[in-house]
């Protein structure tokens, strides 16, 4: 009777274990020393950022239309914008055709010596620029100003003054610089400088130095779509200036909201290995 018994629990147990879906298969982790390894192609990438064509995709619908405008005619840049995943990820994936990122010695020794937990973004820092946090975002107007509001990180802002003035001789040094815009046509135009050097350009760790000078070019081309054309001068660290091409998708029912990165941050000590690109 016990023997009968315990052969009727084995069966039944077997029968359970024949119904458990096996677990999925995780793939090896890389040794500490290895090269930066790809990410897959099938993971979507950080937060809500949109990839570029090609590299897989997690974004909001896409909407068409002609580019709205304001009374005086110059085309309106409001909407909440998810970011290319270019100015988040690793800046070479953007890269204009025809040009290259070519780092000085001592700045590309910087870059390979760059731990990911190190990264001031993962630490609830600013990105600076051009880079963005993997989140929306938006374009805010007062009159002789502009304002980008980023919802990422420290819920900050850029300033950029529309007002005519010219650069500051000699500006402090902070995260987002010193940022003057005017219109070329349907273009928005922003230079800047004053930039520290602290924040880094991207997940990968490219670096820079606070002879940074950037160029950015923002143009909306149609209702859903905001291409921002960056050019980094930088000769403290680059042998010559590169550009950069993304394309920010307007997310019709997004909000920015409110996201203390600082408030019960554990991630640093999650982040381990080396400074690498997750496009």
């Amino acid at each position: 009777m016990r023997l009968t018994g315990l052969m009727l629990a084995f069966a039944a147990l077997a029968v359970v274990l024949a119904l458990v879906p096996p677990a999925a298969t995780q793939p090896p982790a890389a040794s500490p020393g290895s090269a930066r390894a790809e990410r897959p192609p099938d993971l979507p990438p950080p937060g809500g950022s949109v990839r570029t064509p090609g590299r897989g995709s997690l974004q909001p619908p896409r909407v068409t239309g002609p580019t709205p405008r304001l009374t005086d005619g110059k085309p309106d840049f409001s909407g909440v914008w998810r970011p290319d995943n270019v100015f988040v990820g690793d800046i070479s994936r953007g890269l204009k055709p025809g040009d290259k990122i070519l780092l000085h010695a001592d700045a590309e020794k910087l870059m390979k010596s760059r731990k990911a937990g190190e990264d001031p973004e993962a630490n609830c820092l600013p990105t600076g620029v051009p880079r963005m946090a993997p989140y929306p975002w938006t374009i805010a107007q007062a009159p002789g100003r502009l304002f980008f509001v980023f919802e990422g990180n420290i819920h900050s802002y850029r300033q950029i003054f529309m007002d005519g003035r010219q650069h500051s001789q000699d500006p402090d040094p902070t995260w987002y610089g010193e940022s003057i815009g005017h219109w070329e046509g349907d273009t928005l135009v922003v230079d800047t400088i004053g930039f520290n050097d602290k924040f880094w350009f991207d997940f990968a760790g490219h670096p820079h130095t606070e002879k940074l000078h950037t160029v950015e070019r923002y143009t909306r081309t149609d209702l859903g779509t905001l291409v921002d054309e960056v050019t980094i001068d930088d000769p403290g660290a680059y042998e010559k200036p590169f550009t950069i091409v993304g394309r920010n998708r307007l997310d019709p029912k997004g909000e920015i909201m409110e996201y203390i990165c600082q408030e019960n941050n554990q991630d640093p000590s999650h982040i381990v290995g080396p400074a690498r690109s997750v496009n």
